[in-house]
């Protein structure tokens, strides 16, 4: 079985080897290894020089024009016109920090909050996912009293202190918190439809058990709905709602992680957990509400939030000002403007569909699945024992690339393509990516 790949040694760049790239590039490295240090990684073999965006395209330094089906931050497109214009009008207006009273705020507010169940019907700003998640993680441990939290094994939800606790996937070297115990993700490959939810339950239940046996007050438990980081597994709808029961009945709180899944992005509904049928105690946000502008978010059911305002204070200089109110009400009339959510149910059932084509009569493809714009491709060396094939998929990745197509890896052991393209593209843009995928197996890129 292959070794574990944390996140930052997913398709690096070997930082060393800069002595065969062009010189403009070979001087960038040499300035970024001086300034940055060791711990800023970059994509592929020959890392990319990008100076422009457009939409769902990416454009190189020499002019090159790269197919972007990875980054879901930009969510309604690089540069999208409504973002550039509502951020460039609001900034030339005010700028300020939240403790002053400002309409756009509010409105920002409750549109955003008109998208989620009833029950959930606060809003804490914050200016990036790893905030949002580590005030969720107050919230949870001082309403509950308990300092234990579920997770997934290889999961990702941020980099402050706290919540790299709750990373595995990036908390390489620090020393594990005994209050935090990790749980198998869901593998919808290698387990029956029946299994995967009953079996996500059971280790959550023991999870439970080890936890109160060791005198572990147990506060709650946190996944995006489609298991990004492990592999990304958005399986059949539905299979996650007994497991948050499990967690209610045990005491804790359920804390969905939307950063990924939210937004449209699974194409049937807004919410990545609306698949599953339940509503979370909370939902934290960050990177593509706001197209790239800085802002994140906390979703609370409100009496957890006056419980835990009745104990602690949180304030956040830049969480939710006027001009991160402005980029994040952009997005959501992109969204429906441009119905860019029923693009990402109507194009990602295209393009999975054409993938699935592609990937016939392939035994290193173990698996094609996904929800709306958010795919995933698994590479195998044994098609029968389902073995994990991270060089295959290190290898495609970086064939793509030479064919203009981006896209990232992902899982446990790294042999898992990940896709997850601005919500503008479109089935011209999936014929594009299938069609590099069919030269990738025919080993021809």
């Amino acid at each position: 079985m292959a070794t574990t790949q944390k996140i930052l040694e997913l398709n690096a760049f070997d930082m060393n080897a800069a002595a065969g790239l062009d010189p403009a590039s070979a001087g960038l490295v040499a300035r970024r290894r001086a300034t940055f240090g060791p711990t800023s990684m970059l994509f592929y073999k020959r890392p990319l020089n990008l100076v422009r965006g457009d939409g769902v395209w990416l454009y190189d330094a020499d002019g090159t024009r790269y197919l972007d089906a990875y980054n879901n931050v930009p969510s309604v497109g690089h540069c999208n016109p409504r973002v550039v214009e509502a951020v460039s009008r609001q900034m030339a207006t005010l700028n300020i920090h939240t403790r002053y009273l400002y309409d756009t705020v509010y409105t920002y507010a409750e549109r955003l909050l008109a998208t989620m169940p009833a029950e959930v019907s606060n809003i804490v700003f914050t200016c990036t996912g790893s905030e949002s998640v580590d005030l969720a993680l107050r919230i949870a441990r001082n309403t509950t009293g308990g300092t234990g939290f579920i997770a997934t094994e290889n999961a990702y939800h941020g980099n402050t202190s706290a919540v790299t606790e709750i990373s595995p996937s990036s908390a390489s070297g620090e020393a594990p918190n005994p209050s935090i115990y990790l749980v198998p993700a869901p593998d919808t490959y290698r387990q029956s439809p029946d299994e995967v939810g009953r079996n996500l339950n059971a280790h959550v239940t023991r999870a439970i058990a080890g936890m109160q046996s060791k005198g572990i007050r147990f506060a709650g438990m946190i996944a995006d709905s489609i298991f990004s980081s492990d592999g990304v597994y958005p399986g059949e709808p539905g299979f996650l709602a007994a497991t948050v029961e499990t967690v209610r009945a045990a005491g804790g709180l359920f804390i969905a992680d939307e950063v990924q899944p939210g937004f449209g992005r699974t194409g049937g509904t807004m919410w990545g957990f609306e698949r599953h049928g339940f509503v979370p105690d909370m939902i934290v946000m960050g990177k593509p509400m706001g197209n790239g502008y800085p802002i994140g978010g906390v979703a609370v059911k409100p009496e957890l939030l006056a419980a835990f305002g009745a104990k602690s204070g949180y304030f956040n200089t830049f969480g939710g000002s006027p001009v991160a109110s402005a980029a994040g009400l952009a997005v959501l009339e992109a969204l429906e403007a441009d119905k860019l959510q029923h693009n990402a149910q109507e194009t990602g059932a295209y393009l999975l569909g054409r993938l699935k084509d592609v990937a016939r009569n392939h035994p290193g493809v173990g698996d094609v699945r996904g929800a709306g714009l958010y795919l995933a491709v698994e590479f195998v060396s044994d098609p029968v024992l389902k073995t994990p094939d991270k060089d295959a998929a290190v290898k495609g990745v970086n064939a793509l690339r030479d064919l203009n197509i981006l896209i990232g890896t992902a899982g446990l052991h790294g042999n898992i393509w990940k896709i997850r393209p601005p919500l503008c593209f479109t089935r011209e843009h999936a014929d594009i990516f299938a069609d590099g995928f069919a030269q990738v197996l025919a080993g021809r890129a």
